[in-house]
């Protein structure tokens, strides 16, 4: 592998072995970085997962990755299933020890589904009761979690699973990065577990990404090949995403965040494309066959509780394969 890596702008792939400019007057020089890369970490550390299920489909096709990311980083999974608050009020005080009886079997119940859901791996199973958010908010303070893995069926209206619901809140709120598996995962199919193909997308906005040391990582963890995209989405008019000028600088950040040990193992691609960025991002990802897409997610200007969680919501509610968002 090349520590240059290769270069694609637009839909057209370069190759950084060569030394000379191209026709498009893009220079890689084979041997060495064109800029310093950026010293980030290449290995997270991951402590701590929690995985949060209602015992769907969707939930069960989230299962793999949280076990596979576990045995990846030593991790050990917190097992979190949420059941709905009994109100006795509303029932006659008669009925009360039947209903703290069913309560006590649906629990049991779970928690055996959750251990042998978990074997293998260090884990422990939280069976909580009342607002899912509240339990989970709770646990990853007290547990000390470090990502949050989870499942959206979409069963209910992609907006409402999305927006408005439990896993925008999780989004919009955790201070840790989230791994969804979205509705149109083949649950039938656990090849994506592998990860052997990562798409990194970044809009540049800062000069070490947040998101960027857990697609290396996690390249580095599952000797995958990394897709590195940025999409430039407010062209103005008349302006040429495939200029030399524009794709060059572009190109350029993109390969600061990759240090020459990384490149060495992650075989980097360089992607630049225009467009809208959620449909540009599923197009990548379709066209290479990805496994897991990184990305990051920054607060909407002048909306500091809240998410912008435009791009995300799309690329997480109609992706084919998980998606982990770094907020931040």
């Amino acid at each position: 592998m090349d520590r240059a890596g290769r270069v694609t702008y637009g839909t057209l792939e370069r190759d950084g072995r060569h030394s000379q400019a191209d026709a498009r007057g893009v220079l890689v020089e084979a041997g060495r970085w064109l800029m310093q890369a950026v010293q980030a970490r290449t290995r997270i550390t991951l402590k701590n997962i929690l995985f949060a299920t209602d015992f769907s489909q969707a939930a069960d096709a989230a299962a793999p990755m949280a076990i596979q990311i576990a045995r990846r980083y030593g991790a050990k999974v917190y097992g979190v299933h949420v059941n709905r608050f009994d109100d006795y009020t509303a029932t006659a005080p008669n009925a009360w020890a039947a209903m703290a009886e069913a309560a006590e079997k649906e629990t049991k119940e779970d928690v055996g589904r959750l251990n042998e859901q978990l074997q293998g791996i260090e884990h422990e199973v939280v069976i909580g009761e009342g607002n899912i958010c509240e339990v989970m908010s709770n646990l990853i303070e007290q547990k000390e979690i470090d990502l949050i893995v989870l499942g959206t069926s979409g069963r209910t209206g992609l907006e409402k699973v999305i927006l408005g619901s439990v896993a925008e809140q999780i989004l919009r709120q955790s201070p840790c990065p989230v791994l969804t598996v979205g509705p149109h995962v083949n649950p039938w199919s656990d090849e994506y577990v592998k990860m052997r193909k990562i798409v990194f997308a970044t809009d540049l906005a800062t000069d070490t990404p947040v998101a960027a040391p857990y697609a290396i990582s996690l390249a580095q963890e599952n000797q995958a090949h990394l897709v590195l995209l940025h999409v430039i989405e407010d062209a103005n008019a008349g302006d040429l995403v495939d200029s030399p000028e524009v794709v060059d600088l572009k190109a350029r950040k993109l390969q600061q965040l990759v240090t020459e040990q990384a490149g060495l193992w992650c075989d980097p691609t360089y992607i630049v494309e225009q467009g809208p960025a959620a449909e540009k991002i599923l197009d990548v990802a379709k066209r290479r066959h990805t496994d897991l897409i990184v990305m990051g997610a920054r607060p909407a200007k002048g909306l500091a509780t809240h998410l912008n969680i435009g791009t995300v919501h799309n690329v997480v509610s109609q992706a084919t394969c998980p998606v982990l968002t770094v907020r931040g």
